[in-house]
């Protein structure tokens, strides 16, 4: 099963090679192979997640010496990431084949985004600390190969070029965090340093690897004040920014899954990643509503789910993080593949405006979803006292389910609606912590499960709550105000992002010149 694991990243990055050999427009052959190594990556990943619920975990044996080299761990959540990556691997080239269609390059653009693949694969499959650090550069690079694909295009070279800055600072910190583990440890396998830490028996210094582990995924997923980049690569081709925001962006959360027992034991790393994970989340909801382009929505709506689903992290939610991930990959792959056909469907709505929620509709709708959400997290037997990040997280939904809600209150009698708005949010209630509580158990051999939380951790949700709260309130209140003619300056801002990215433009100004 380990050498059919190791062909699926193979095949791809062997078809890039060939791909690279022939570059030029509708490359039959080169084509042919990437499609063949897709399918068959498809279906390795389908058969490591029957192997793994059959058999259980295994690591394959090390090709390296001294505990350091190329290793595999084929656990519940290198399945999962296997059977995502695959499947939006395999969409994204097939949609990409007909999309890049007779540019003069096809065939080298196939192949970056099959080499792209290839190492993602490698790197969620990582058993060993260098194969992970090998992998992550791997990944980042042939990356950056795609989004200067149009390098005459002032923007995206500026875009790229910050983005590989911040990622060599990233790879910087993820070396020294394998330093560290390897030196406590005395070996690089994964599996081994995880089965330490759970055994109690923790060397020291283990702070400092966690933290710079949190810092290497914050660069990854783009959290303020570097997420600017995210936000400019618009000009790659569309194929590049779905497999970005569906897929490369998600390996700053996979590594700190990956290293849920470390984090446990560094709770100034998961408060890190929490504070900065809770207020990029925060910031960049607000951001993107106030965006005109389709593309550059979508990107500020990466950048705020990259920031939720690191927040989960640093709450200790990490089974409930890797489903956010599925769930997002999913959801932004066709966002983006399909964006052409939104700007039809906004075309179709001009004239159409929403009436605004009344102060009552919001209170109304708050009571309403708060209820929902909290009655069907007891029936699940889901409390402050047994889990409480779940808790939080569902109260969140609750400000989300509220906004809706309201928005759909002004639009017609109440009567009937509130019982049908009740009815959904218990339904949307039962589906969310069904599938929390389904994917905590599916992943309960490879990401670990916490309960009770420090009173530093218990100050820090209700602060995320208070952010959340805050946030909700200005999504419902702005459209009102800017249509009153108040907040108009504040809407100016929030369009720009209050400056943020403009300020670091200038800041690194001198290390982006060509």
């Amino acid at each position: 099963m380990t050498f059919l694991a190791y062909l699926a990243p193979l095949a791809l990055i062997a078809a890039a090679i060939a791909a690279f050999a022939g570059p030029g427009m509708r490359p039959a052959r080169s084509l042919a192979l990437i499609n063949a190594a897709s399918l068959l990556a498809l279906v390795i990943a389908a058969a490591i997640a029957v192997t793994v619920m059959l058999q259980g975990p295994t690591s394959s044996a090390l090709i390296g010496a001294n505990g350091l080299g190329l290793q595999l761990r084929l656990d519940a959540l290198s399945a999962v990431m296997m059977a995502l990556v695959s499947f939006i691997g395999w969409v994204v080239l097939r949609y990409a084949r007909n999309y890049m269609d007779g540019d003069a390059r096809q065939g080298a653009f196939s192949g970056g985004l099959a080499l792209t693949l290839g190492a993602v694969m490698l790197l969620v499959m990582s058993g060993n600390i260098l194969q992970l650090v090998l992998a992550w550069m791997l990944t980042s690079l042939s990356l950056h190969r795609l989004l200067t694909f149009y390098g005459e295009r002032p923007i995206a070279r500026l875009a790229a070029r910050k983005k590989f800055l911040f990622a060599r600072i990233g790879d910087v910190f993820l070396i020294s965090a394998a330093v560290i583990l390897f030196q406590s440890f005395g070996t690089g396998e994964i599996a081994t340093i995880t089965a330490q830490l759970q055994t109690g028996e923790i060397p020291g210094g283990l702070t400092w690897a966690a933290i710079f582990l949190a810092i290497t995924a914050l660069l990854k997923s783009a959290q303020f004040p570097t997420h600017g980049w995210l936000t400019e690569v618009m000009d790659a081709p569309t194929p590049v920014s779905a497999l970005l925001h569906a897929g490369v962006i998600n390996a700053g959360g996979f590594l700190v899954i990956r290293f849920a027992d470390l984090f446990l034991v560094a709770v100034p790393a998961m408060h890190l990643l929490a504070i900065v994970g809770g207020l990029t989340a925060a910031l960049a909801s607000l951001v993107m509503l106030a965006q005109t382009s389709i593309k550059v929505s979508l990107a500020w709506s990466t950048v705020a789910q990259m920031g939720f689903m690191l927040l989960q992290c640093g709450l200790g939610a990490f089974s409930t993080a890797l489903l956010h991930i599925v769930a997002h990959s999913l959801y932004k792959a066709h966002a983006f593949l399909g964006s052409g056909s939104v700007v039809d469907q906004a075309r179709a709505k001009l004239g159409h405006r929403l009436a605004l929620p009344k102060l009552s509709d919001m209170g109304l709708a708050l009571g309403v979803a708060a209820l929902a959400v909290l009655g069907t997290g007891w029936a699940f037997g889901v409390t402050l006292e047994s889990k409480p990040a779940l808790v939080v997280l569902g109260a969140i939904l609750v400000f989300g389910l509220a906004h809706l809600m309201a928005l759909a209150l002004g639009q017609q009698a109440r009567g009937a609606l509130v019982a049908k708005a009740a009815l959904a949010s218990v339904m949307l209630s039962t589906l969310y912590f069904g599938l929390q509580l389904g994917t905590e158990a599916l992943v309960a051999s490879a990401v670990p499960v916490t309960g009770a939380v420090s009173f530093g951790t218990a100050l820090l949700m209700g602060l995320m709550l208070a952010v959340f709260a805050l946030t909700a309130w200005i999504q419902l209140a702005a459209p009102r105000a800017v249509a009153s003619g108040r907040w108009q300056a504040f809407a100016v801002h929030l369009r720009n992002g209050f400056y943020a990215t403009t300020t670091l433009n200038r800041a690194l100004a001198p290390s982006l010149k060509a």
